[in-house]
């Protein structure tokens, strides 16, 4: 199969679908691999590394977008890659299609077969393709919120960890998943006040026995969200629906509970946000103010550790590329019904259900796409 990874154009995204390595790895099995020039250069991988790695390096986008049978990326195709996309075409990358309207669109329009990596699964429901991405982004969420409470940037002015005679920060984490505990993990390093809510009770249990008394979990219900933000400095969302739109936990009439100054990280933004008045951000202007609140909403944050996510990242993704190259994706679907479960789009229809439903659209079964 010729398999093409452009350069990733989203604001500030450094990232890049297939390192060097996993270009020898397609290569070694027979696929002709096609990288555009530049693609590598936001992890220090050139383009003499991506030829000894049997690549051919091509000059612009749309020679890889007009020739390649599967495209490989990182984030959702932007508006100008989306109009480069053909029917028949396999995408693979990141998605995220529940609260945006206008990419889906497009996509059908395409008839281009899209598999998302936040939805292929793994044994007992997992979001193998997802985690390494949330291990990342519940990590920087700390470090970001951290920046945010700052006096300069507009926060409280609060040191997280304190110091002796001063109390640490407040930390409050939603959602007691991947995201959720890596952000608890790096919140409880620091020597701040942490508490995890969450509604499952198992995980709550798994939570307490992890952390012991390094930090307190607490049932999510309105009420005790409610509670935990008029004393909290930072406020991370952590919450996730495989697919489908993230729920608002936090409305803005809630922010009224909140000290002037505390922050709001949004991981969630990805899914549409779980605070009411979460828009996306970038790197270049991570931060906005609203009613006395910092909100951080950055929809790419492990794109600022480009190098960290992209290994991390083709570490998962690679294995389900061999076997759609060396398959096809009907095949390697079949064989595999967790892959399966990535197919969001395909021939001008919605197969992902949480999106159709979000959307309004008819979905189309997997096993109509299968044939």
């Amino acid at each position: 199969m010729l398999i093409g990874t452009p350069r990733e154009v989203k604001n500030n995204e450094f990232r890049v679908g297939l390192t060097p390595e996993s270009a020898t790895e397609l290569t070694a099995h027979g696929h002709e691999v096609w990288v555009e020039t530049g693609a590598g250069e936001g992890i220090g991988a050139s383009d003499e590394e991506y030829r000894a790695a049997g690549a051919v390096i091509k000059d612009s986008p749309k020679e890889i977008f007009d020739a390649c049978e599967m495209i490989v990326k990182v984030k959702e195709p932007q508006p100008q890659e989306r109009a480069m996309l053909r029917e028949g075409q396999i995408l693979y990358t990141y998605l995220h299609l529940a609260p945006d309207a206008e990419q889906t669109a497009d996509l059908i329009k395409s008839g281009v077969t899209a598999i998302a990596y936040e939805t292929v699964t793994g044994p007992g429901g997992t979001l193998p393709l997802l985690k390494p991405m949330s291990q990342v982004a519940g990590r920087m969420s700390v470090q970001a919120g951290a920046t945010a409470l700052e006096k300069v940037h507009g926060g409280r002015g609060v040191l997280l960890g304190g110091v002796p005679g001063v109390m640490p920060g407040k930390v409050v984490v939603i959602g007691g998943g991947v995201v959720g505990f890596n952000a608890a993990q790096m919140a409880v390093g620091l020597h701040a006040d942490v508490t995890i809510l969450d509604r499952d009770p198992e995980v709550l249990e798994k939570l307490g026995i992890h952390f012991e008394a390094r930090a307190n979990t607490r049932f999510s219900n309105r009420a005790n969200i409610a509670e935990v933000l008029a004393e909290a400095d930072l406020i991370i969302g952590a919450v996730l629906i495989p697919g489908a739109a993230a729920p608002k936990l936090v409305t803005r009439e809630m922010l009224k509970l909140m000290k002037p100054g505390a922050v709001l990280v949004d991981v969630a933004i990805d899914q549409g946000g779980c605070f009411e008045t979460s828009h996306a951000t970038t790197h270049d202007n991570p931060t906005y103010v609203v009613d006395g609140i910092v909100h951080y909403a950055v929809a790419n944050m492990p794109g600022a550790v480009a190098r960290t996510s992209t290994y991390a990242l083709n570490n998962v993704t690679l294995p389900h590329a061999l076997k759609i190259a060396g398959l096809g994706w009907k095949e390697a679907m079949r064989r595999d019904p967790h892959l399966a479960h990535g197919l969001n789009v395909h021939a001008g229809r919605v197969t992902y259900g949480a999106v159709a439903e979000e959307l309004g659209y008819d979905v189309l079964t997997l096993e109509d796409a299968l044939g």
